[in-house]
């Protein structure tokens, strides 16, 4: 026996309601000092963009989530090329090569792979219950070989930020393939193991290490990350004056428009990637809180839409939207209070930004759309039909 569809979710889109409230009141504040003149000048462009994102949620609903199978290999495809033209044509702005034809692809190739993995894994899992050894690794394999060209891709412009969000949704969808957990582990430990190799070629061969393995501006950051107080003017300058900001807010916060770091122009980016500062210093820890309670909330309604989905390429998708999302929102606090690299990623929902902004409303869309569709059966689920 079949319901009708679950319907829209508001609890995802009052939840997004509330962040956007935040991005305009932190982006007000932040971004009111470069312009004097005109201090609604970055708060109106991101409502526009705002709407322009929500037009973009709309668009998404309106095709059936079950069909972005059919062109999940050609978008797929055409993020590729845009990325090899990137890497051949592309535009270079301060001393990166992430642009071609005026548009970034790595931010649309963040949800190219989820649509691409998700309908990988759905073919691969769908009709199997219990998987061998063999079996896993074959999984395995397919995953990475749709995976690592884009992600080297994007390390390579350099974007070390998005090449790690492509990293988490990787993880996130390892995770949900059901590939056995030795094989997991295993994965782990390479990857430490890689970062040990690079910490032996930095101490042991430091030329090759700078020349062939990572970019001067990369390990500028490392240092003024290990070591902020060693260079206050120079690579850890952003770090601390934005450390400084939030200590100084304290429980309670000095007030809207009253933080002292945040009125007095010494944080670089403070309406993009370090507006957390912003909310951190004005509204204290109280006010922080307050943010991550509604990032909670909202990781923990698409994860439960995600787990009550009776599809299993829908539950794919939302699984992958889930880890480009909390990765983006660790990684940017995280980096804020020195707890990570500056790696330039935007604060999802709150920094200033279109193309991140719209990349992420368009995440939600997909959320939404996979709630809406989404129907239940008395005795079995969905994919037993298809």
């Amino acid at each position: 026996m079949e319901r009708k569809h679950t319907g829209i979710d508001y609890t995802l889109l009052f939840l997004l309601f509330l962040l956007m409230c935040v991005s305009l009141v932190a982006i007000y504040s932040g971004a009111g000092q470069y312009f004097s003149d005109d201090p609604t000048y970055f708060v109106v462009r991101q409502l526009i963009w705002y709407g322009i994102g929500a037009v973009v949620i709309v668009a998404v609903m309106l095709v059936d989530f079950d069909l972005f199978r059919n062109f999940s290999i050609p978008v797929y495809a055409i993020g590729m090329v845009l990325l090899l033209a990137v890497e051949f044509f592309g535009e270079e702005r301060n001393g990166a090569q992430r642009w071609v034809f005026g548009i970034q692809p790595s931010e649309f190739m963040k949800i190219f792979l989820i649509l691409a993995l998700a309908h990988l894994l759905y073919k691969l899992t769908k009709d199997k219950q219990k998987r061998t050894f063999k079996e896993d690794m074959v999984v395995l394999g397919k995953i990475l070989l749709v995976s690592l060209p884009p992600f080297f891709l994007i390390l390579k412009q350099p974007d070390l930020g998005t090449a790690l969000v492509i990293g988490s949704v990787i993880a996130t969808m390892l995770l949900m393939s059901g590939i056995r957990w030795r094989i997991l582990l295993s994965l782990v430990g390479i990857a430490v193991l890689g970062i040990a190799f690079l910490v032996y070629m930095h101490e042991a061969h430091f030329e090759f290490f700078s020349e062939y393995l990572i970019e001067p501006h990369q390990l500028d950051r490392i240092y003024g990350w290990l070591d902020p107080d060693s260079d206050t003017s120079g690579i850890g300058y952003q770090l601390n004056q934005a450390i400084l900001g939030i200590g100084s807010g304290q429980l309670f916060g000095a007030g809207f428009l009253e933080g002292m770091q945040t009125q007095s122009d010494v944080i670089p980016e403070i309406h993009t990637d370090f507006v957390f500062t912003v909310i951190g210093e004005e509204f204290g820890f109280l006010g922080a809180m307050v943010l991550l309670v509604i990032y909670f909330l909202l990781f923990y309604r698409m994860i439960m839409i995600s787990l009550t989905c009776n599809n299993l390429y829908g539950s794919y998708l939302v699984a992958g939207v889930v880890g480009l999302l909390v990765f983006q929102v660790f990684q940017n606090i995280a980096m804020t209070i020195g707890l990570m690299p500056i790696t330039g990623l935007a604060l999802p929902f709150i920094s200033y930004g279109g193309s991140a902004l719209l990349t992420n409303m368009m995440a939600i869309g997909i959320v939404l759309n996979v709630h809406y569709r989404t129907k239940n059966y008395m005795f079995t689920s969905e994919d037993t039909f298809s």
